[in-house]
């Protein structure tokens, strides 16, 4: 109980995905590609290139090398483009191309949405889609259909690759914030490292976009229509307003003495609540750590945190949420609180990425920093952390990864942010401090630091002519001296190339 305690979702904590309620077919044997006299006008999808540039995190004050991504978009109705969040990423330009014709036209980028991996795109011309069909969703996708990924050559040729849908179940998305409904297919596509908005297409309708593919199992993962049609629907407000959360964590309830100890009946099913985040809607609207949870609306959760839907038979309860509900709608809650059951109404949010204390992404905001004498502080990202690579979780210093991994339980008050002294830039008044790096500053100056804002007060008011700066772990406090560091801050600024000293939140 205690692993499940200490993980915290955005919403609903997530199951393994489940066996829908078709049953999986054997996969027949499929051609490696087929590939038809069928040209891009034929097709509604437009070439996406986008130039930008990605923040660096460690060396805040910059920027990395320009970089240029180059992709498929899928056309929708109403003059609209879809492809995936990560093509978009930081760009400082996008453009459209007619695959058929090589004409081009700057997008402009409507609507994001990181956690679920989606971005809507306009051209600025607004006849430049003339001509091409806007695809319609296909959203009676199940175990044991066949999707097509449709890909472009060079010539405007279109590649199909057929693929067999395998299973339909709730898995993590890139953002790590948050799990959503997914199709799983084989399919032997022709895949490139930067391949981006692959769509799937059902009967000449979209069915999904390319999520993720391991090319050497053939195994694809897909963001599925019901995921793109919620996307879509919130896009046409005026603000986006993104997929609702709870707040909590829970844990199957199989164990008879859980359930005993939770105070239960002999009624099966249900789902152990283990953490209620304080402020996030679960929290105002009743849940306690303890009760359990025995229907979303009017939909059973089993011992396992199912429910059983009319399309994908049972299927985790968090696509509910992810799929079915909306943020400002209010969901009935059924619960047993010490044996006795209990209805919450549920006013539905959703979770912003700058109210977690260690935001879970930060796209398209340059990154804050402190540089105090050659100390460069920080607020702790998981941006930051991923500038590990792919492994950041064993790769990254691990008191950061353990703060990231559980700071919903070491930080349930909220409202603040992690600092570090993430390095040290050889100056005078650093003599003896090279070393130092991913250290969690606790105060400055005996004032307590719950983010640059405050580091940057603090250090207003040095103590009997010094910065004093303390650390969570060894060497637990470093002193720097303020009229020194004062007077060498131009020099320090003129030596590294910082274009300021500061970039405040």
């Amino acid at each position: 109980m205690r692993a499940s305690a200490l993980i915290f979702l955005a919403f609903l904590a997530g199951l393994v995905p489940v066996q829908a309620k078709q049953q999986p077919v054997p996969a027949p044997k499929m051609p490696a590609m087929s590939q038809g006299a069928v040209h891009a006008k034929e097709v509604s999808l437009v070439r996406v290139n986008v130039t930008g540039q990605a923040f660096d995190y460690f060396r805040p004050w910059q920027k990395k090398a320009p970089f240029t991504k180059r992709a498929l978009g899928a056309v929708l109705p109403h003059g609209h483009v879809l492809v995936t969040a990560d093509l978009v990423e930081n760009e400082n330009y996008a453009e459209l191309e007619r695959a058929e014709s090589g004409e081009k036209t700057e997008a402009k980028v409507l609507v994001v949405d990181y956690e679920a991996n989606l971005a809507l795109l306009e051209p600025t011309d607004k006849k430049f889609l003339d001509g091409l069909e806007p695809l319609q969703l296909a959203l009676d996708t199940v175990v044991g259909d066949r999707l097509a990924a449709w890909q472009l050559e060079p010539s405007g040729t279109l590649v199909v690759t057929e693929g067999l849908v395998t299973t339909i179940g709730v898995t993590m998305y890139p953002a790590d914030v948050a799990e959503f409904l997914t199709y799983r297919l084989s399919i032997p596509m022709q895949y490139r490292d930067n391949s981006y908005t692959v769509p799937l297409v059902k009967g000449q309708k979209l069915a999904a976009l390319l999520l993720r593919f391991d090319p050497r199992t053939q195994v694809m993962d897909a963001i599925p229509a019901p995921i793109i049609q919620h996307f879509l629907k919130d896009a046409e407000d005026a603000k986006y307003e993104g997929f609702p959360s709870l707040g909590i964590a829970f844990f199957p309830t199989r164990d008879p003495e859980l359930r005993k100890y939770a105070g239960d009946t002999d009624k099966k099913g249900g789902v152990y609540v283990t953490a209620v985040q304080p402020g996030l809607p679960a929290a105002k609207a009743g849940l306690k750590i303890g009760d359990i949870i025995t229907a979303i609306g009017d939909s059973n959760i089993d011992e396992n945190g199912n429910y059983v839907d009319p399309l994908y038979g049972k299927i985790a309860m968090n696509n509910l949420l992810g799929a079915k509900a909306y943020v400002g709608d209010s969901l009935p809650l059924h619960v047993e609180r010490e044996g006795k059951p209990l209805t919450l109404n549920v006013k539905l949010e959703h979770r912003a990425a700058e109210d977690y204390v260690i935001p879970p992404y930060n796209h398209d905001e340059p990154p804050g920093y402190y540089v105090l004498g050659g100390l460069i502080f920080q607020e702790l990202s998981r941006q930051y952390l991923k500038e590990w690579g792919p492994s950041w979780q064993k790769g990254a210093p691990q008191d950061l990864v353990y703060l990231d991994r559980f700071q919903s339980e070491l930080f349930p008050e909220g409202k603040r942010r992690v600092v570090i002294l993430s390095q040290v830039l050889p100056a005078n008044s650093t003599i003896g401090y090279d070393d130092f790096s991913y250290l969690v500053v606790t105060k400055v100056n005996g004032k307590e630091v719950k983010s640059l804002g405050d580091l940057a007060e603090a250090v207003k008011h040095p103590v009997n002519g010094f910065h004093v700066i303390e650390t969570q772990d060894d060497p637990k406090q470093l002193e720097l001296n303020a009229a020194e560091v004062a007077a060498d801050a131009d020099a320090l600024q003129k030596n590294y190339g910082l274009p300021a000293l500061q970039r405040l939140p």
